[in-house]
């Protein structure tokens, strides 16, 4: 095919709700085009650009910005059938974890104010990823975007999937949704062989540091230091899966929220297997008091690029804030790459056919 017949039929995408940029990256790697992302939060920008080069962060608020100024933006126009819109909003609201939600009830709605742009543009397809509790939560607007896309001329497919089953050494289920328009059915992929990456395969190669250090050698092998307390604790967790409950008859050390409770958030305090996927990477991943964070054996939480590892991020990938909090929300809020890339060869495979029905 000739470079400009290719570029004609190349999917290309926009990565709404874009964070750091996941879903970019693995789209990419697949071989589409993401023309930009949109994000509210305007500390990603540099991460986003830099890392994914020729892509344009639009900082904006999806519920005051226009379809009109996103085509003038991205030189997009409506009906493009080879254009897919992520839609990977905010999930905090509807997570199956017990968590405050007065401030990500704000975020609730947003899947309404990405489907004022599907209207708007129609293209080929669509991705969503999000918690599993999007799809069983009362009041979520799942139901309503799935029989609204259907009337205007979408098929979908649906799933909870575990990134662990796509090479990303993490257990993570996540809902995810793929439509079109183009084709008569879609399928999300789910892998009929599933060999799952370890801890120790992902980050067993990384050099040991002490909690609050940095690595000179390793760009952002960067751990969060620990109080004293915390530290006597992670240091009195068995290797390789230890838990808290090692030390909930040290007086010094257990806590009195949990005593009596050696069944309630069991795995806060503890260390991850080696030869195990990781548990979910929040945005609380560097620190031991927030989950299964502790490294398998050395005396910290998991490092920023331990992290980013675990979340599918290429070594190259590069996180640009001084603050280790605000990287680790960019790490954890996203979608892992390697998941993306998964569902953006069954978009283009979807593509194709549709491709060779046109000819």
């Amino acid at each position: 095919m000739k470079k400009s017949q290719k570029n004609k039929t190349q999917l290309k995408a926009v990565d709404f709700f874009c964070c750091s940029g996941g879903v970019t990256n693995g789209f990419r790697k697949a071989g589409i085009d993401v023309l930009g992302g949109i994000d509210i939060d305007e500390r990603y920008k540099l991460t986003y650009e830099k890392n994914n080069k020729g892509a344009t962060f639009i900082h904006a608020d999806i519920g005051q910005y226009q379809p009109e100024d996103l085509a003038e933006t991205l030189k997009i126009v409506p009906e493009m059938d080879n254009m897919v819109f992520i839609g990977c909003s905010p999930c905090q609201y509807y997570t199956t974890i017990q968590t405050d939600k007065t401030k990500s009830s704000q975020s609730k709605l947003l899947l309404e104010d990405f489907k004022r742009f599907v209207d708007y543009f129609r293209p080929g397809f669509l991705f969503i990823e999000n918690v599993p509790g999007l799809e069983s939560k009362v009041g979520s607007p799942l139901s309503k975007f799935k029989e609204h896309i259907k009337t205007i001329g979408y098929v979908f497919d649906d799933d909870v999937v575990n990134a662990a089953d796509y090479k990303v050494p993490q257990n993570r289920k996540r809902y995810v949704l793929i439509a079109t328009r183009v084709n008569n059915e879609i399928k999300v992929p789910v892998p009929k062989r599933k060999a799952q990456v370890t801890v120790r395969q992902a980050i067993g190669h990384l050099s040991a540091i002490l909690a609050g250090h940095k690595d000179s050698n390793i760009r952002m092998h960067w751990a969060g230091r620990l109080e004293e307390i915390n530290l006597k604790r992670i240091i009195k967790t068995p290797h390789n899966g230890g838990t808290r409950l090692a030390w909930k008859d040290d007086l010094e050390l257990q806590l009195k929220c949990y005593e009596g409770k050696d069944k309630t958030f069991s795995d806060v305090y503890g260390r991850m297997y080696w030869d195990l996927p990781s548990p979910t990477i929040t945005t609380k991943f560097y620190s031991i008091t927030n989950g299964r964070f502790g490294h398998p054996e050395q005396d910290r939480a998991l490092s920023i690029r331990e992290g980013a590892i675990l979340q599918s991020f290429p070594a190259s990938y590069r996180f640009y804030s001084d603050s280790l909090v605000i990287i680790a929300r960019m790490i954890g809020n996203a979608v892992p790459p390697k998941l993306a890339q998964a569902i953006a060869e069954r978009l283009i495979q979807s593509f194709n056919h549709y491709g060779s029905i046109q000819n």
